[in-house]
């Protein structure tokens, strides 16, 4: 692993909307925690019944609070088993181990405006950031869509605290973000931040391009989860080791599993830190990541462990 882990302690956890848990973590050993970025996340490991899991969440707390960190857990219904092992099975008192932070959401300086998009429990990433926006004076405005109010965490905190720059597009209420009136209507200089699901993330996108917004100015958050799939055998060639994938288990976590370190940072198909070379294979790479372009998913040359997986006879990559 890149960065050094932390052990820590639960010290508090909170339902803030329906089933959205809220985890505050504080160091084991009474010291400081590392100083964060927003739109910075952590990784954290669980340990459930002897299956190591790591996943990514944003940290949702102050940066100027450097006693605890907080991390939002959405219960997913058909989890592989890490949201479901938070909600389920960690309590206050716990230790835990976690990553120090990870910054790939950066918000950028030169930004004129600032115009943040969020999606359900993508909402956690941005409340640092607002928070040291409204500190340093910045223009910036928050869509949030939501299912419902229930699901709608930390929205009626955000409207008392920063009033009409925040706007709620609730599905069961008739909302929804008319994106291409948002887009088209901001001044030069606006900078666009997206954390939701893919399709959410995609469409936004899509309509930004159509309407010739800069690369540059489009940022994007998200993190996604390995699918389940037809188990498979890896052969890796500088270990000489041959690993098995389980029908709910990663690539990158069987290689961990057999003791291999693998360099990561996001653990959902958006960094780019786990990019294996893939020497030969017999059958087809299910590509699932937002980081390798067409063609390279085409040449059959690279394959992202984090979520990727295989069906087929034979499988080689580097490692």
């Amino acid at each position: 692993m890149i960065h050094p882990e932390i052990i820590v302690r639960v010290t508090d956890i909170a339902v803030v909307a329906e089933s959205i848990k809220q985890f505050t973590f504080e160091r084991v050993d009474g010291g400081s925690m590392p100083v964060f970025a927003p739109g910075a996340h952590i990784v954290v490991s669980m340990d459930d019944q002897g299956k190591l899991r790591r996943n990514p969440y944003s940290l949702m707390s102050s940066p100027s609070d450097s006693t605890s960190y907080q991390i939002s857990v959405l219960r997913v219904v058909e989890s592989r088993g890490g949201s479901a092992f938070m909600h389920e099975h960690v309590d206050v008192g716990d230790t835990m181990t976690i990553s120090h932070p990870i910054d790939l959401f950066p918000l950028h300086a030169t930004a004129k405006r600032h115009v943040l998009i969020a999606g359900g429990i993508g909402i956690t990433p941005f409340l640092p950031m607002m928070e040291v926006l409204n500190e340093s004076g910045q223009v910036f405005e928050l869509h949030y869509s939501m299912r419902s109010r229930r699901r709608g965490a930390f929205l009626s905190e955000l409207e008392r605290r920063y009033g009409s720059r925040v706007s709620a597009e609730v599905d069961d209420e008739g909302g929804r973000l008319d994106t291409r009136k948002l887009l088209i209507d901001q001044p030069l200089g606006t900078h666009i931040y997206v954390c939701a699901p893919l399709p959410m993330i995609d469409l936004v996108f899509g309509v930004a391009r159509e309407l010739g917004w800069a690369e540059e100015n489009l940022h994007r958050e998200v993190f996604l989860a390995p699918p389940a799939g037809t188990p498979f055998y890896t052969n890796l060639a500088k270990s000489g080791t041959t690993v098995y994938v389980a029908e709910h288990q990663s690539l990158l976590e069987s290689i961990e599993a057999a003791g291999i370190d693998v360099p990561y940072l996001c653990r959902g198909g958006a960094c780019g830190q786990c990019e294996t070379t893939v020497i030969d294979f017999d059958g087809q790479l299910m590509h699932h990541d937002i980081f390798l372009t067409d063609d390279e998913n085409v040449s059959g040359t690279k394959i992202m462990p984090c979520v990727s997986r295989f069906v087929g006879a034979s499988l080689t990559v580097e490692l």
